[in-house]
C-alpha cells in the first residue's frame, strides 16, 4: 500500500517538471563539387594513299621477219542467192594487194579491187557488172471485198429562159397654152387748171 502511494506522488512531481523547448540546428548542405570535364583531345588516323601506278613507258612494237601469206575462198549457192568471193596476198613487207566480190540483191556483181601499203594507204577500185533488177511489188494479200465502184455524178444542164423585157411606153408631155391676162391702165386725171384774178 505504502509502494503505490509513493509511486502515486513520484508520479505527480514528475508530471510537474518544465522541460525546455527542443532546439533543432539549422540544417547545413555543403554546395556541390563538380569536377571539370576532361575530354580526350581527338585523333585523327593520317590518311594513307596508295602510290598511283602508271602504266611502263610506250615500248616499240618488236620487228618480226617478213611473214608473206595468200588466201582465197569462195562461197556459191543458187537456192539462197549467196554468191561471193576473196582474196589476198601479202608480200610480208606491208604491201597486200587483193579482191573480193558479192552478188547485190538487186542482180548486180559488185567486185573490188584493192592495194595496201605503209605510204599509200588503202586504195580501192569498185565496179559493178549487171543491171539492177527490182521485182514488181505484189501484195500478198487479196481484199475480201471488190473495191467500190462509183459511177461519175451526172447533173442535169440548167436551162433558163431568155430575159423578156417590155419596150417602155412614154406618155407625150401635153403643155397647157399661156394665158396672159389684158393689162388694165387707170384713166389719167388731170387737175383743172387755175388762174390767177386781176
Amino acid at each position: 500500500m505504502k509502494v503505490i502511494i509513493f509511486a502515486a506522488l513520484f508520479a505527480a512531481v514528475a508530471a510537474n517538471v518544465a522541460y525546455p523547448a527542443p532546439a533543432y540546428p539549422a540544417p547545413a548542405y555543403p554546395a556541390p563539387a563538380y569536377p571539370a570535364p576532361a575530354y580526350p583531345a581527338p585523333a585523327y588516323p593520317t590518311p594513307a594513299y596508295t602510290a598511283p601506278a602508271y602504266p611502263a613507258a610506250y615500248q616499240k612494237s618488236p620487228e618480226y621477219a617478213p611473214m608473206p601469206y595468200e588466201f582465197a575462198w569462195a562461197v556459191k549457192d543458187d537456192a539462197s542467192y549467196n554468191d561471193y568471193a576473196h582474196q589476198e596476198s601479202s608480200d610480208g613487207k606491208g604491201y597486200v594487194t587483193g579482191s573480193y566480190r558479192v552478188l547485190l540483191p538487186d542482180g548486180r556483181m559488185q567486185t573490188v579491187n584493192y592495194k595496201a601499203d605503209d605510204y599509200t594507204g588503202y586504195v580501192a577500185d569498185v565496179k559493178y557488172t549487171g543491171e539492177a533488177k527490182y521485182p514488181e511489188y505484189k501484195p500478198a494479200y487479196k481484199a475480201a471485198y471488190p473495191a467500190p465502184a462509183y459511177p461519175a455524178p451526172a447533173y442535169p444542164t440548167p436551162a433558163y429562159p431568155a430575159p423578156a423585157y417590155p419596150a417602155p411606153a412614154y406618155p407625150a408631155p401635153a403643155y397647157p397654152a399661156p394665158a396672159y391676162p389684158a393689162p388694165a391702165y387707170p384713166a389719167p386725171a388731170y387737175p383743172a387748171p387755175a388762174y390767177p384774178k386781176y
